[in-house]
């Protein structure tokens, strides 16, 4: 669903312009060159651009943040994607012994996309989203950042808002980064509750006793669920949805359940509560509200994924974090887009330069642009998330000193 008014037809005239006042490279840059802890970790990180016509450029690297800025000004990509740190510089990949190019780290990433949430949501379909579904990204959120958190103990998470129909998680902490392709893909199954394909009619199924995480799980989907599925999705006042989840209830009650839909049965409702060993209702809540990991996205340490702050070429929307402070507030409609942004930008440079002289000028210009747009809370967040950051770079600058003294 593009942004309201939105044509690709600007890009070529609009990306250019974003590219050169508003990205954020200073802090794209201070992200992904990690305090410089490790040497070259930079320099041999993949880039990949998709540039009009859909042209795909692969395996890009730069030195510096003034070599990167200068190739994206040249060849402003369509869209923007990070791959991983490897043992050599990427761009030089085809010049070193075969067998030796390897992808060595990469943050631990989670890709959620509302497509693979279609046989449980009436609203939308496909690349569509609204209010309505949105509140799926919203519980997806909630219990992964929870869990990574709590259950794992990672600190330093990167949620942000793919531009389109989903969210993707960063989870930048060193450990993460280090994650072999076993222990990625241990993490991802560990998160894994909605099983089987588009043939599978059940895919939550529960056993006793309910781990921990499954019940820290259900909490939080127990908070949204009357409101998303019941009111907003009616997946209880339709045929074809009532028939759905019945398809999901174990024989033996499917008597009683339908008795309580259909007849709002006090007495039926009861039994269905006090069916012993029965997990139903739960599976139900979960197979609706779950969230819905691509698992191969985050067991792969070379797989790429969309970078921060990329235009999405569909909607024209700014790939942007998200502060999870205000996580229920979060409008994906609402974020800027490229023509809300430049536009904008556009407007207040006219206006500035008709007020100053030229050491003004030089003085402004020293200010990245997005400051005066509705760039700027986004790129405020990052702001404070690189802040938390740093701390963990100077515990391992620190740590680095110490080691070399003692030699």
């Amino acid at each position: 669903m593009p942004s309201s008014g939105y044509d690709a037809a600007c890009l070529p005239d609009l990306l250019p312009l974003y590219y050169r006042r508003l990205f954020p490279f200073a802090q794209y840059h201070r992200w992904l060159n990690y305090g410089g802890v490790q040497k070259n970790y930079f320099q041999n990180r993949e880039f990949s651009f998709t540039l009009k016509d859909d042209i795909y450029v692969r395996y890009q690297s730069f030195s510096t943040q003034t070599e990167l800025e200068k190739e994206m000004l040249k060849m402003n990509p369509y869209k923007i994607d990070v791959g991983a740190i490897y043992s050599h510089r990427p761009n030089q990949h085809n010049t070193v012994k075969s067998g030796t190019f390897q992808a060595l780290e990469k943050e631990l990433v989670f890709d959620i996309d509302m497509t693979d949430y279609d046989d449980v949501r009436s609203c939308c379909s496909a690349a569509e989203i609204c209010s309505k579904c949105w509140t799926l990204m919203t519980i997806a959120v909630h219990i992964l950042d929870r869990a990574l958190r709590d259950d794992f103990g990672f600190q330093h998470l990167l949620w942000v808002y793919s531009g389109r129909r989903g969210v993707h998680c960063w989870v930048c902490d060193e450990a993460a980064r280090k994650l072999s392709v076993a222990a990625r893909s241990a993490v991802a199954e560990y998160l894994s509750l909605v099983k089987g394909g588009d043939e599978t009619v059940k895919k939550v199924v529960l056993t006793d006793p309910l781990h921990p995480f499954i019940r820290e799980s259900l909490a939080v989907v127990e908070r949204y669920f009357p409101q998303y599925a019941l009111h907003e999705q009616e997946i209880l006042s339709r045929k074809e949805s009532v028939d759905k989840v019945l398809a999901l209830v174990p024989e033996d009650i499917l008597f009683l359940f339908q008795c309580c839909i259909y007849e709002g049965n006090k007495a039926c409702s009861r039994a269905v509560g006090n069916s012993k060993g029965q997990h139903f209702e739960k599976e139900i809540m979960l197979q609706y509200c779950y969230p819905r990991l691509d698992v191969n996205v985050s067991k792969g340490v070379n797989h790429l994924l969309k970078s921060p702050f990329s235009v999405h070429p569909k909607t024209g929307r700014i790939s942007v974090p998200m502060d999870l402070e205000e996580l229920d507030t979060f409008d994906p409609l609402a974020v800027p887009t490229i023509r809300s942004a430049t536009v904008l930008n556009a407007r207040v440079s006219e206006d500035v330069k008709e007020k100053e002289n030229e050491k003004d000028a030089a003085e402004r210009r020293k200010i990245r642009d997005y400051k005066r747009t509705s760039l700027a809370k986004y790129v405020k967040y990052f702001d404070q998330f690189l802040d938390g950051l740093a701390l963990s770079w100077k515990g391992e600058l620190l740590k680095k000193s110490d080691l070399e003294k003692d030699f």
